[in-house]
């Protein structure tokens, strides 16, 4: 059973129950002038307890089921939920007629004035309560506010980067920068440089891929950073094919270093070579 599927209005269903069920332990009957009498509850009368408190309990839980199953069950052609609705619908009906009569059409019973007894507590609690369980059974379907979920939906989690891992020091994904990071702390490799693609120390030509992967410094720790502005992720094997590329915002893993390079892990679990580490800010 899915409780997200259910609607305010079967909320409203659900503590109508509840107060039944309360009220059912209540006494039904008022006697002016009898004191220290024990007056009988819903549980030591068959018709209230038949008409009024199971039949408005049965009619709850199958409202209230019926909206919190995937495939509505139906008997005889019928939803279990039109079926709930009929039993509070009953419920009510019955409630109002023992509160007119609450003796049963017998007067005089235990009352030294002469006068039949009045409706008890329990029995004006099993009215209202009954009353409302009704209306909100039959209302949900065609008030837009009862329709709405009873339990909201959860919040969708942040972006988190690799692994799901908290970002450094407990805060939030931010915008570049890393937030509640020092203005003045420096980018990664002590100050900025400007854009050198990887390998251009070789010549004056093009970058040159790298042919032979270098073991990751002795002395390296995996550390969070982010790009300023968006750089391509190359393959590892040294290839000029970009596997992905980083977008500033965005924290990302840094697992290795290779050469004046990294590698760098994404949030969805590639590792690949970013060439160009000017201005990366570390978390």
């Amino acid at each position: 059973m899915n409780i997200r599927s259910l609607t305010r209005g079967d909320g409203v269903v659900i503590g109508a129950a509840v107060l039944l069920f309360i009220a059912s332990f209540l006494d039904i009957y008022s006697v002016d002038g009898a004191t220290g009498v024990d007056m009988p509850s819903a549980w030591a009368s068959g018709p209230l307890l038949m008409g009024v408190v199971l039949a408005g309990l049965i009619g709850a839980a199958l409202v209230v089921v019926s909206h919190g199953l995937p495939q509505v069950p139906k008997v005889a052609g019928i939803e279990l939920g039109q079926f709930g609705v009929a039993f509070t619908v009953f419920a009510a009906w019955s409630a109002l007629g023992n509160v007119f009569d609450p003796a049963g059409g017998i007067d005089n019973v235990g009352s030294n004035s002469g006068s039949g007894p009045d409706a008890g507590t329990g029995l004006i609690l099993s009215l209202v309560a009954t009353v409302v369980m009704a209306a909100a059974a039959v209302a949900t379907p065609l008030v837009p506010a009862l329709k709405g979920a009873l339990v909201g939906a959860p919040k969708p989690p942040a972006p988190q980067p690799y692994g799901g891992q908290p970002f450094p020091g407990g805060q939030p994904q931010g915008s570049y920068g890393y937030p509640g990071a020092d203005a003045q702390q420096p980018p990664y490799g002590g100050q900025p440089q400007t854009a050198q693609p990887f390998g251009a120390g070789a010549g004056a030509g093009a970058a040159q891929p790298q042919q032979q992967a270098q073991p990751p410094a002795p002395d390296f720790a995996p550390f969070w950073f982010a790009v300023p502005v968006p750089r391509p992720l190359f393959a590892e094997d040294g290839s000029a094919t970009a596997i992905a590329e980083l977008a500033p915002g965005t924290w990302y893993l840094a697992v290795e270093q290779r050469g004046q390079g990294l590698i760098a892990q994404t949030q969805d679990g590639r590792r690949g070579v970013l060439q160009d580490t000017s201005g990366i800010q570390r978390g």
